[in-house]
């Protein structure tokens, strides 16, 4: 059974930032290219923005920020500005594209969404406030009432982008909408909320100094960049540590090579078909690549590391070494508990223990069933959901091993 995926929302946000930028340049080349320094300026900024985007993350914060405020751009140093919504998605895509080149030189996924993410969220903020403005419809607003409108339409650009980004990882992945939009909305309180501040104070203090204002507050959010990308690296190093330890249980011969790491990625799939939120899946995550952690106390080696055949008793007692262990390593408590529960009753489970129990026993089944190992460990487990295994857990891993193959899973 091959992987099909909703293609819908991905070709409509693909196709609409496509007419969208098309129609801009063409109207812009037309027209001519209003305030040309301006332009420049903020084309500049935008292109620095993409540029220090790190990894091809589609953070980039002093891109967005920059878009953001030429397209909330009013005066520059108290002279009316003349460009529209067409000129600011014409310099906003432009400039966007050019940052982007080097991250698609090195063949980093995500560009397209993001450059379409950009496109459509700055015409969104433009078509919000330029034709407003021009008419002089916020003639008359001042003060703290006019920044105030600036942070509402750029809270509303925000969700709009929040909306986008969960469509397009719906479209991709098929993982349930509403937790990706719920996790997308919690990004916002972080750099998120950065963006938009940052955005409206570049607005307003073009407004009054003029261009000069957009160096100086640029240093805040680059700053913040850099924050960010160190508490990245900080993670990615936590996860290949608990990574190492857990693979000292197939080092040592108490369980297949793999066997941690192809757990905790469908646990991970498991987990969000369900609807967990991202700091659920990171506990799944760490509890699934630890949940074999206990076996390391046993004299003699359990035949392939199948704990799932074991008496309960045994399995209980392997799980609270396990979560003792976890609890020394310095891990969070969450990931200890995870693991010390996994041989609990399944009702009293809590339900990334449940996700743990199920898609390890799938996977030591599958493991022992040959080459139709996958159907019959399937077919076992919904036979084992009165008791043994949590029947919603079950079904969400049918559901996600039916996007794929069932294919008796790799070692290594």
């Amino acid at each position: 059974m091959t992987r099909r995926r909703n293609l819908l929302p991905l070709t409509l946000i693909h196709t609409s930032a496509a007419l969208l930028a098309t129609t801009a340049l063409t109207h812009t080349l037309w027209t001519g290219l209003e305030e040309r320094g301006v332009a420049l300026a903020f084309g500049l900024l935008v292109a620095v923005g993409e540029l220090s985007r790190w990894n091809g993350n589609s953070t980039a914060g002093l891109g967005a920020a920059g878009a953001l405020s030429y397209a909330l751009l009013g005066t520059n140093a108290g002279h009316p500005t003349h460009h529209g919504v067409f000129q600011v998605v014409t310099v906003v895509a432009a400039a966007a594209l050019v940052g982007c080149v080097p991250h698609i030189a090195r063949g980093q996924s995500g560009t397209p969404d993001h450059l379409a993410r950009r496109i459509l969220t700055v015409g969104f903020a433009a078509v919000c406030f330029q034709p407003l403005y021009n008419q002089g419809v916020f003639g008359h607003w001042g003060g703290p009432a006019y920044a105030l409108l600036l942070l509402a339409l750029l809270s509303l650009t925000a969700l709009c982008d929040a909306v986008l980004a969960a469509a397009l990882a719906h479209s991709r992945t098929r993982w349930p909408f509403g937790p990706l939009l719920r996790d997308e909305l919690r990004g916002m309180l972080g750099i998120g909320s950065a963006v938009c501040a940052t955005g409206a104070v570049m607005a307003l203090a073009v407004a009054v100094v003029g261009l000069w204002a957009l160096p100086v507050f640029s240093v805040p959010l680059l700053l913040t960049q850099l924050s960010f990308r160190r508490y990245a690296a900080v993670r990615d190093t936590y996860r290949q540590t608990i990574t190492s330890l857990a693979r000292s249980t197939e080092i040592a011969g108490y369980t297949p090579a793999g066997h941690a790491r192809r757990v905790a990625a469908l646990c991970q799939a498991v987990g969000r078909d369900m609807g967990l939120s991202e700091p659920d899946l990171t506990v799944l995550e760490y509890a699934a690549l630890m949940h074999d952690i206990g076996q390391l106390s046993l004299v003699d080696p359990v035949p392939a590391g199948a704990t799932a055949v074991l008496p309960v008793a045994e399995q209980r007692r392997i799980a609270l070494l396990g979560g003792a262990v976890v609890r020394q390593t310095g891990v969070s408590p969450q990931v200890a508990a995870v693991v010390e529960r996994q041989a609990d009753p399944c009702r009293e489970q809590p339900v990334s223990a449940r996700i743990v129990r199920a898609v390890n026993a799938y996977e030591e089944k599958t493991r022992a069933g040959g080459p139709g190992g996958p159907l019959q460990a399937l077919e076992e487990l919904r036979l084992g959901t009165a008791g043994d295994y949590a029947p919603e857990v079950v079904e969400a891993l049918a559901r996600v091993l039916s996007r794929g193959c069932l294919t008796l899973p790799s070692a290594g």
